[in-house]
């Protein structure tokens, strides 16, 4: 009998056939807006943008859908980035002074899903270079780039340095032309003695190269020359003795006038003669914001039309706006200065790239800064800004939660995005994109999926999740429905100088008027139409999606989860006071109710069940359930332990004490020293019934498992309500179901109440004499309380039918959206805590199968979902899967109801805390979890489903890099550092990593064929 119990169990080979059909682990697209950039580029011929980030990625974007991923092998701020014009090609300069050559690559036709992809296109590293040190210089800063510059002919790259030399290399190979290195000595000689006056130039801070008259390039340097140095003849044509610090220089069209932008916050116009070569002043000097001392204006550009339009970053005076960070543009009158609330990185125009036209013509304004894009629209009258069809700021405001809805319907999805239009203002633009390149090769989503994400500022943001682009649909806000000091803001606001003109531009606001507002719980009903967003201060508001705009008073209800509970005073925050007059609602989610919960703590849970009107939340001191259709507070539970003491003050609170904190500390570590001495007296005999208890408890295996300690009932915040669940099933016998509602809490107590819903078991109605649905309230009865041994937090709750499938969502089996749910057989309930997972029977709540994640992975669970896997291959075949995400980052798989481990991946490092927090699973296997404050790693845990970017791009230098990459193959000398690809030595873990995502392979010849041939 022994030797049964613990006989492992055989692999299927059948099985195992099947979960490679279910299961398969891809890390797929970032969404959102790149963390930390630092480089900006574009190129007009193929209309693609590229951002580096200070954590070494490049980011390639076109149009929606046309993305590419890259990743320097070593985790180095990328500098600078430069694309070569319509060849597919850019070159990027990282922090450690290396610069690097990367391709677009057409990969050989691919099977995607089924389905032969031809074109795809991949972004690879092929070359990197770094400069060497001068001779003589200990220090590697002189060599230091600090500008780059492409000549037209895409052959030869000029690089301006610290120390004030500028260097050439040829391209593609990346090598140093030493014959055509200028250094400061060789321009020195050139100056007139009065100003040499024996001081250094300077570092390069600009490189322009003439529009008209190849070979000829602007050098300015930071102490304030210009030199116009032709590069065939390595001679000056002209010196501009400037004499203020300079920070950029740009050419006019005709070549004939070029502007100098400078750290005084003014800006100059030189002319070009065939003259003097001396060139003493500009032809006009402009301070624009001035007398009074400004910031530099760290960037110009001049573009022509009928009449120029010139932009630049910075300038701003010193005193009053010093610490704004500002782009202004200029046409003749017209004057604009537009204000960020983050730092601008950099900016370019898309305009008129041909040389046979007379101007420039600029269309669009794209503006990099620290925290979001900006594009403004450069042909309508007023300059207003377009709507970003991605790279929206996920953070406009920090993201306090999350919440996913797959399948929705196209009515609904058509209500949200005519609300999302109605709410944009007459200062954004319906033009075309601007940045349109390459094409989207993914098949059409299959159904229209919502992002939900909720936020400090009291604002829900929809988000159209349905592909590689998270584009933003709507944005619901809930401070109207509370007395703020938003309209105070807005009116100090209007009131402002009209000097600077400044103008309030993107939509990054990281300060929240009232940190109360925050959203922390989000439920939708697709179906119904009907929302609850529950918040820090206690608030829970029910909405109903309206198509006008409406203004009306929003009915208040008060539940106080205490229940004159002795002993307990709240010393957190006060609730946040409602509107007591009618206010203006816009087209969209509207609020119906706002229920106040009593202490105004966080909301910790919430539920929705709109087939029944009922809505149950719950906080640290208790839970409750409401009718929001009648009005009625159903039900009021506190979970308060005595020794709660921490629930009593709040996430907000600071008086919490130092001393406090030690004192449960040192609690702690009494207990766990007594129990400890407790364990080292157990006698033989309780140790030896010990063992046949949990021999008892092993079904077939028994594997090692770990001592897991039981927890103190008295520990703070046990009282946490952590889940809901509502479900339609057998609570007070095996014969008559009806709705249920389950909570579970911190210290491992789960609450099973039987409702009577009117309307919905008429059997009752009868016995009640008939009375009439309208008058009849809604009642809850407790019918269970179970209290997990090790009082390990509840982390989810499920009832299971009778084939051991999760009950329908409300709507779908009354409208047979979905199978009916089997209410013949007996239903059991999944309650997952941190330590383990089990499946009780019902109505008698006896245990039949469990899993102990804690005692067998040494992790915990903090994030549950049941999903429905659909096979790659069969396509009638799926199955209903627990996934268990833990507090090491890894997903486990368990199938349903047996909990038998099915696969194991890593997904999230264990370190990354807040991404763990952050996860959100769909309904089809996906899931997102926040790499950055700013940006969500989307991944698969499905074989079938994935959505990933397929795209191409017109590239007309592949043959020249396949016959470069073949020239390379013939050299003997070539390092194989210059030919690996830094993404496949890049580990999965890292929160940009995309291993997964491209270079799979270059037509026929792969990376390790390379690597072969030089080996």
């Amino acid at each position: 009998m022994m030797k049964f119990r613990f006989r492992r169990q055989s692999t299927d080979p059948q099985r195992e056939k099947i979960k490679q059909e279910l299961f398969a682990f891809k890390k797929t697209v970032e969404h959102g807006f790149p963390h930390q950039p630092s480089a900006l580029a574009f190129d007009p011929k193929l209309q693609l943008m590229a951002i580096g980030t200070k954590s070494g990625a490049i980011k390639i974007y076109g149009a929606p859908g046309v993305e590419f991923t890259g990743l320097h092998k070593d985790t180095t701020a990328v500098t600078q980035i430069l694309f070569l014009p319509g060849r597919g090609c850019l070159l990027s300069v990282l922090d450690d002074n290396t610069i690097h050559r990367w391709e677009l690559v057409a990969e050989s036709t691919r099977e995607v899903g089924g389905v032969k992809k031809e074109g795809v296109v991949s972004l690879r590293e092929v070359d990197s270079y770094s400069l060497p040190g001068r001779p003589g210089i200990e220090s590697s800063s002189a060599t230091r780039v600090t500008v780059l510059l492409l000549l037209k002919s895409c052959d030869l790259l000029c690089m301006g340095t610290e120390g004030g030399g500028v260097y050439v290399l040829e391209l593609p190979r990346l090598s140093l032309k030493e014959n055509q290195t200028l250094l400061q000595d060789h321009v020195t000689q050139s100056l007139p003695d009065d100003y040499r006056c024996g001081k250094s130039l300077g570092p390069v801070e600009s490189l322009q190269e003439h529009p008209q008259q190849a070979g000829k390039i602007l050098i300015g340097y930071s102490r304030g020359l210009v030199v116009l140095w032709d590069l065939s003849s390595r001679h000056a044509d002209q010196l501009f003795l400037g004499k203020q610090q300079l920070e950029s220089l740009v050419w006019e069209r005709s070549g004939n006038l070029f502007v100098s932008s400078h750290n005084d916050g003014g800006y100059s116009v030189w002319a070009v003669t065939n003259g003097n070569i001396y060139n003493h002043q500009p032809v006009s000097s402009t301070i624009p914001y001035g007398p009074f001392p400004c910031k530099a204006i760290t960037k110009i550009l001049w573009r022509t039309t009928h009449s120029p339009v010139i932009l630049y970053s910075g300038g701003m005076p010193r005193a009053s706006y010093g610490d704004r960070h500002c782009l202004t543009i200029q046409q003749d009158k017209e004057h604009v200065t537009l204000d960020f609330t983050s730092r601008v990185i950099d900016f370019f125009t898309v305009h008129n790239m041909d040389n046979d036209k007379e101007f420039d013509d600029p269309s669009a304004l794209v503006v990099l800064l620290e925290e979001e894009l900006v594009v403004i629209d450069l042909l309508t009258p007023g300059w207003p800004s377009l709507p970003t069809p991605y790279l929206a700021p996920l953070h406009s405001s920090a993201i306090t939660c999350s919440c996913h809805v797959t399948n929705v319907s196209t009515k609904l999805w058509e209500r949200l995005i005519n609300a999302g239009k109605a709410q944009q203002s007459r200062r954004h633009t319906h033009r075309k994109w601007p940045i349109c390149g390459g094409k989207n090769l993914a098949p059409p989503p299959r159904q229209q999926e919502l992002l939900l994400t909720g936020h400090e500022d009291g604002t829900v943001r929809f988000w159209d999740a349905s592909g590689v682009a998270l584009t933003p649909l709507y944005k619901l806000s809930t401070a109207n429905v509370f007395h703020t000091d938003e309209m105070q803001q807005q009116q100090e606001e209007e009131e402002e100088e009209e000097w600077p003109p400044f103008r309030k531009v993107g939509c990054f606001d990281p300060y929240s008027d009232d940190p109360r507002l925050g959203i922390q719980k989000i439920s939708l009903c697709k179906y119904s139409n009907k929302l609850v967003v529950a918040g820090t201060a206690g608030q829970v508001i029910v909405l109903g999606l309206n198509d006008e705009r409406s203004d009306h008073l929003v009915d208040v209800s008060v539940m106080d989860l205490l229940q004159d509970r002795e002993g307990f005073t709240w010393k957190g925050h006060d609730r946040l006071e409602p509107r007591l007059k009618p206010a203006p609602f816009l087209p969209g989610f509207q609020p119906l109710v706002l229920l106040q919960c009593l202490p105004p703590a966080s909301v910790t849970a919430v539920a929705l069940h709109t087939e029944w009107n009922l809505v149950a939340f719950g906080t640290s001191h208790g839970f409750g359930l409401f009718d929001y259709h009648r009005r009625n507070a159903v039900l009021a539970r506190c979970t308060l332990h005595p020794n709660d003491s921490l629930a009593m003050e709040g996430p907000l609170s600071r008086v919490k004490s130092l001393k406090k904190s030690l004192r449960q500390s040192f609690r702690r570590i009494r207990k766990s020293r007594v129990s400890g001495k407790k364990r080292a007296v157990i006698t033989t005999t309780s140790k030896v019934q010990e063992a046949n208890a949990a021999l008892a408890e092993q079904e077939e295996v028994a594997p090692v498992q770990r001592r897991i300690e039981p927890r103190s009932a008295d520990d703070s915040l046990s009282g946490v309500v952590r889940c809901f669940c509502f479900a339609d099933t057998f609570l007070r016998d095996g014969t008559h179901h009806g709705p249920t509602l389950w909570a579970g809490t911190n210290s491992g107590s789960v609450y099973a109440y039987a409702l009577e819903v009117p309307g919905v078991d008429s059997g009752r109605t009868c016995e009640r004499g008939g009375a009439s649905e309208s008058s009849m309230c809604v009642e809850a009865v407790l019918g269970k309380e179970i209290q997990l041994m090790h009082r390990a937090p509840v982390v989810s709750i499920c009832v299971l039918d009778g084939r051991g499938k999760p009950l329908p969502d409300p709507y779908e089996a009354s409208q047979d959206l979905s199978i009916a749910p089997d209410m013949t057989n007996a239903h059991s309930v999944l309650i997952a805590s941190e330590e383990q997972l089990k499946v009780f029977s019902l109505p008698k709540v006896s245990a039949k199968t469990k899993f102990k994640l804690t005692a067998h992975e040494g992790c915990r669970v903090r994030k549950v979902a049941l999903v429905l896997f659909s096979s790659a291959v069969q396509e009638e075949y799926s199955e209903h899967t627990l996934v268990c995400l833990t507090n090491m980052g890894d997903m486990h798989l368990f199938n349903m109801p047996g909990l038998r481990p099915q696969v194991r991946f890593d997904c999230i490092r264990k370190e990354d805390i807040s991404g763990i927090a952050s996860c959100v699973f769909t309904k089809n296997g996906q899931g997102f979890y926040l790499i950055s404050p700013s940006e969500y790693e989307r991944f698969s845990l499905s074989a079938k489903v994935l959505i990933k970017p397929q795209c191409s791009v017109p590239l007309n230098c592949v043959k020249m890099y396949f016959l470069y990459f073949s020239s390379l193959m013939g050299k003997a000398d070539v390092p194989r550092s210059t030919l690996s690809s830094p993404l496949l030595d890049t580990p999965l873990d890292s929160p940009l990593s995309c291993a997964d995502l491209t270079l799979d392979s270059t037509g026929e010849l792969t990376v390790e064929d390379v690597r072969d041939f030089l080996t």
